[in-house]
């Protein structure tokens, strides 16, 4: 899901200009990669300036990016170069690490131990852009409540935060991926989903997907979206339409006034 836990105002903006993506307060960045640094993903490849390490000037260099909470309580900036060559995890055998750096597999589901000894499965990835893993937490995967208008049941929510395909009655199909600017792709270029905070659905639209890995779409059928994929279109600009309920407490006010 593309939620945003970041506001914009918490970006350490001065981080930012200094390796050139922002200037003068805002962010240089394209709406996709900017909802991906707002969501705690990754960016899609950056070109970087004056960036120093260890004593280390670097005039420019490709690298994606994000931002994470510090113990501190702000956010700071981490920076993924492109690596000669990838740091195994530990709980990764050979032969596994070789599939996912192969792309020969999209993603495998490992059981780990915490800190304090505790059992949790992560979900690891390979990003062949910068030549990293990436290791997700899947409890801490947000699953939609709701994609093209479609409730998802419990047994699709868990298999969307395990990485696996998830289709629903329209015909789209979709699934995780911590990999992709996005964090989501589909044998569709655009889907709906929707979650429900407080109460109240929250609509988020996914534009210009990428295909799920390792399989090809059809091209005349890629662009002809579900009726479910509309209506939900249409119920989102319609919940943006509608006045927020600090609006309506004010609309209200000025009513009995």
């Amino acid at each position: 899901m593309n939620t945003i836990i970041y506001n914009e105002t918490e970006l350490p903006m001065q981080d930012l200009e200094t390796i050139g993506l922002a200037a003068g307060g805002q962010v240089l960045l394209n709406e996709d990669d900017l909802k991906a640094l707002l969501s705690g993903r990754r960016t899609g490849m950056q070109q970087l300036q004056n960036l120093e390490a260890e004593n280390i000037k670097i005039r420019s260099m490709d690298a994606k990016v994000s931002v994470r909470r510090a113990p501190s309580g702000k956010t700071e900036l981490v920076i993924h170069p492109v690596y000669r060559k990838p740091a195994t995890p530990d709980m990764l055998e050979d032969f596994e690490a070789a599939q996912l750096e192969k792309g020969e597999i999209a993603s495998l589901l490992k059981v780990t131990r915490d800190p304090k000894g505790n059992a949790k499965e992560v979900l690891i990835e390979y990003d062949p852009d910068t030549r990293e893993f990436i290791v997700s937490d899947t409890e801490k995967i947000m699953a939609p409540d709701m994609v093209n208008g479609e409730f998802l049941t419990a047994a699709q929510k868990e298999n969307y935060r395990k990485g696996k395909e998830v289709k629903i009655p329209d015909g789209t199909r979709f699934n995780y991926s911590a990999a992709d600017p996005k964090g989501m792709r589909s044998n569709k270029i655009a889907l709906i989903a929707s979650i429900l905070i407080d109460g109240g659905l929250t609509y988020f639209a996914y534009r210009a997907l990428n295909a799920i890995f390792g399989q090809k779409r059809d091209e005349k059928e890629v662009e002809k979206l579900s009726a479910g994929y509309y209506n939900a279109l249409r119920d989102m600009q319609e919940y943006k339409s509608q006045p927020s309920p600090e609006q309506r407490e004010i609309n209200i006010r000025a009513v009995k006034r």
